[in-house]
């Protein structure tokens, strides 16, 4: 059992994560103007919003050239009676879902009181019809979770379970790493984003930001 005593949307960002979060601002700030984003929407939980704001103060981003929304859909993946429990906790006090686990997979298995990759690609689908529909035409940046940004790659490019879970086998999300997707006409009617850069860590390595993909605080087995 993870020893903290507040929620983990409470968990605040530790000072390594604050180095990241700057590093990455730097990054954006370098953007040509017309590439940085104009749209940021954030996790609810409080290491995802001081992330996405320290990213546009540090970008040098004016209040009157974005807008910041927290979205409550980009929360992180819930563990419900897994929350705070390891793998070997799990294992030792609920066998049965560590089997369940085992045999459904992480893309099905939805522990009780918690949620499934599937149930998050739900919520997802309905944060992406939003910004396809209120954002058109928009450069958005989304602060979010890894189980997240995996879910929008599945919803975005059209994956498969087992195409998804690859991706995910090969390497953890880093902490303020960057997925890059852009517009292109010659993808046609099935969606017309391109996957430019995935896992992508140059800015914190150029900053010298150790790049890490452990949470500040693990309340849940991932």
């Amino acid at each position: 059992m993870i020893d903290i005593d507040i929620r983990d949307i409470d968990v605040p960002l530790s000072e390594l994560g604050q180095r990241q979060a700057i590093a990455l601002g730097r990054w954006v700030g370098a953007l040509p103007p017309d590439r940085r984003p104009n749209i940021v929407l954030t996790s609810p939980y409080l290491r995802a919003r001081h992330t996405a704001g320290l990213i546009v103060k540090t970008a040098g981003m004016r209040e009157d050239s974005y807008s910041l929304i927290v979205d409550e859909r980009l929360r992180e993946k819930e563990f419900g009676i897994l929350d705070r429990l390891t793998a070997v906790g799990i294992r030792d006090q609920y066998p049965d879902q560590a089997e369940f686990r085992r045999l459904l997979g992480k893309f099905y298995h939805r522990p009780p009181g918690g949620e499934s990759w599937c149930d998050v690609i739900l919520r997802l689908r309905s944060a992406t019809e939003m910004i396809s529909r209120e954002y058109c035409g928009q450069r958005v940046l989304i602060v979010c979770h890894a189980v997240v940004v995996l879910c929008m790659r599945y919803i975005l490019e059209h994956l498969t379970e087992s195409e998804l879970l690859a991706i995910d086998k090969k390497s953890d999300v880093a902490n303020c790493a960057v997925t890059l997707y852009e517009h292109d006409e010659s993808l046609g009617p099935r969606g017309n984003l391109r996957l430019k850069l995935f896992n992508f860590v140059a800015p914190l390595e150029e900053a010298g930001a150790p790049v890490t993909s452990e949470p500040d605080a693990k309340v849940g087995a991932r």
